[in-house]
């Protein structure tokens, strides 16, 4: 697979960096990058902690046997922090000295918003050519369909939901869940459809708890005696704890019970589909870099390979579907 041939890059040392919240496939992309690179006679090598290990010189040459038998685990075996001192000059001029007493010529960052925008900055102060690659399990990127991590993220939250269900319905109680999703209610919606919420609340649509709250009583009057509400932790009407504390205002009688699945969803073996898609991107940072391309990051677009502008990535909103948000209404009758 090649990019914009017109454009061939001679480069022969490359780094790969994992970088802010882990998501299940992070191992995945980092083994496919590994493995092209040395596909392509290049010399690869893993930078440690993100941006962090990059300033402390915690680079180390990677070979095929690296990452063997690391498809299949969670988290990131190059591990990962935020680094306040790279959002320093003196910081990224550590970074990149360290780079050059390497040799690294290109860089393959693996990680969400925060990540990119670090990339771009170091980028236009020393020119490296860096592609990012997709981990989040939050799915708000602009530029790919789907970001690494964020399957098997709804699937973790769809078993949880389905077990507490069992619980619900046992007890005749309304569960509220609230999911991960500080500014984006992908997880919260593609969850709670899946797993028969009778109500999706999500940071892109206003949260209004007066009608919620007669839909749930309505739910009384048709013999539904449990009911699972899912809520993104970054509902503009507060977090779970928040709304459930107005909702008593409104129906005082009914008993809440509050589920926060928080850190479970980041963690676990990522999904098939997740495993594919982290591997098709490594593979399209390493010949995007190969063919010359910078300051972009790699996305599957239609099951296409993409590449958008850091600046656009991290700029652009990635919408919602709203024919989602109509489904979830329709199907919680």
């Amino acid at each position: 697979m090649m990019f914009g041939s017109s454009n061939i890059s001679n480069m022969k040392k490359i780094a790969v960096f994992t970088s802010g919240g882990d998501a299940p496939g992070m191992n995945a992309a980092i083994r496919a990058v590994v493995r092209t690179a040395i596909y392509h006679n290049l010399q690869i090598y893993g930078i440690e902690r993100g941006y962090e290990g990059m300033i402390n010189n915690a680079i180390m040459e990677l070979n095929s046997r690296s990452v063997s038998n690391i498809i299949q685990r969670g988290g990131t075996i190059l591990k990962t922090t935020r680094s306040a001192h790279f959002m320093t000059t003196e910081g990224r001029k550590k970074a990149f000295e360290n780079l050059q007493l390497h040799g690294i010529e290109g860089l393959v960052a693996i990680g969400g918003n925060g990540t990119y925008t670090g990339a771009m900055t170091f980028y236009k102060e020393y020119g490296i050519p860096t592609i990012g690659i997709p981990g989040t399990i939050d799915n708000d990127l602009y530029g790919t369909d789907y970001t690494i991590g964020y399957d098997t993220a709804i699937n973790t939250a769809l078993g949880a939901i389905d077990k507490i269900r069992d619980t619900a319905d046992s007890h005749d109680r309304i569960f509220f869940i609230e999911v991960m999703g500080r500014d984006a209610g992908f997880i919260a919606m593609d969850s709670g459809i899946s797993g028969g919420a009778e109500a999706v609340l999500i940071p892109e649509t206003i949260t209004n708890l007066e009608a919620l709250a007669t839909k749930l009583t309505g739910g009384n009057d048709k013999k539904k005696t449990s009911q699972i509400i899912v809520v993104a932790e970054g509902d503009e009407a507060g977090g779970v704890y928040e709304i459930v504390d107005k909702l008593k205002l409104f129906i005082p009688q009914f008993q809440y019970r509050i589920t926060v699945l928080g850190h479970i969803q980041r963690g676990g073996s990522p999904t098939a589909r997740d495993r594919v898609l982290a591997s098709r991107l490594g593979e399209a940072a390493i010949c995007g870099l190969m063919a010359g391309k910078k300051n972009e990051a790699a996305g599957i677009v239609n099951d296409q390979v993409v590449f958008v502008n850091f600046e656009e990535a991290i700029h652009k909103r990635k919408p919602i579907n709203m024919d989602l948000i109509r489904l979830s209404e329709v199907l919680s009758i």
